[in-house]
């Protein structure tokens, strides 16, 4: 499968896994680059050594392309840009800023840059910065999201029209139909982040892969959008979120009540009571833990499949 975003990252499939924290270390990364896609180090869990570490475990573990997801709004922004220019990283996903704060920065060191976006706004922006690519995330997404709530089966088109760089879907896309739908609506590959969350290679606790099996339609929620929009699964710390919500709580008491370490608490550490749960609505539809390769092969094949039986039709 050849698209200008497989040329542009020179991989064999156009599948790139999401850098989601907790769950995206050097294995994930590196399977799902082994079996052809691109594999993403989600560096917004990590203390900028631990991103090093990962880097060069996953530079043993592949010899074909990966990158680093990175989330602008987390601290240790500059260690970590330094640490991937040194560590010789030849892509960069960034995400939750702007995107012009350090594509310029990148792209003198030779990394290609992608920047994930929720709406048109930022996509524009993303143009006039100078991208190699980017992310159009619907509101179906897992993990923290656009206050917008515009869906990807909406918002793919609406940038396809607008902007002319290579275009990646994510949101709401587990399957191989979904992927087909994707590049049917103008994508040029698509990023998925919640089936590769529930895979073997992924580091999140095992608890939190079996959340994401047994959840069902309607379990997530996005919430929070005073601080910084999130979807999570509804459990004791989401029905927290609710009360105080029902109560008029301000921001500050809110972000008193999401403190720091949530998302460890519940994704890396495997409480499912007190700890952020964040998936995607595609999780009602995920039902196994298999290996990253596996889901790769569905995804590509499936998608195959599809569009041969559009093809067909027509």
């Amino acid at each position: 499968m050849r698209t200008r975003v497989t040329e542009l990252l020179g991989i064999e499939f156009p599948v790139i896994q999401g850098g989601m924290i907790w769950c995206s270390g050097w294995e994930l990364a590196s399977a799902v680059s082994n079996a052809g896609g691109l594999g993403l180090i989600g560096s917004g869990s990590m203390y900028p050594e631990v991103l090093r570490e990962q880097i060069r475990r996953c530079k043993n573990a592949t010899q074909k392309p990966f990158g680093v997801n990175v989330p602008l709004l987390y601290p240790d922004i500059e260690q970590h840009m330094n640490i991937i220019a040194e560590e010789g990283v030849k892509m960069v996903f960034t995400s939750a800023g702007n995107p012009a704060t350090w594509t310029a920065w990148l792209k003198e060191r030779g990394i290609t840059v992608v920047h994930v976006v929720a709406n048109l706004k930022f996509a524009l922006k993303c143009a006039q910065s100078g991208v190699d690519a980017i992310v159009a995330e619907g509101f179906e997404a897992g993990g923290h999201n656009g206050r917008e709530e515009t869906t990807t089966m909406c918002l793919i088109p609406m940038i396809r029209e607008a902007v002319q760089l290579p275009l990646i879907a994510a949101g709401g896309i587990g399957s191989g139909a979904a992927m087909a739908a994707a590049l049917c609506l103008g994508a040029e590959a698509v990023q998925v982040g919640s089936r590769f969350a529930a895979t073997v290679e992924s580091s999140a606790h095992e608890q939190f892969k079996q959340a994401i099996v047994k959840a069902g339609d309607g379990d997530t929620r996005l919430t929070l959008k005073e601080l910084t929009p999130v979807r999570l699964i509804r459990n004791k710390f989401y029905q927290e979120i609710e009360a105080a919500y029902a109560r008029g709580a301000s921001t500050e008491e809110l972000q008193e009540l999401l403190g720091r370490g949530r998302a460890k608490k519940g994704m890396f550490e495997g409480d499912l009571e007190e700890g952020e749960l964040e998936i995607g609505q595609v999780s009602a539809t995920i039902h196994s833990i298999p290996h990253a390769a596996e889901v790769l092969q569905e995804l590509v094949e499936g998608c195959k499949s599809r569009l041969k039986m559009l093809a067909e039709i027509c």
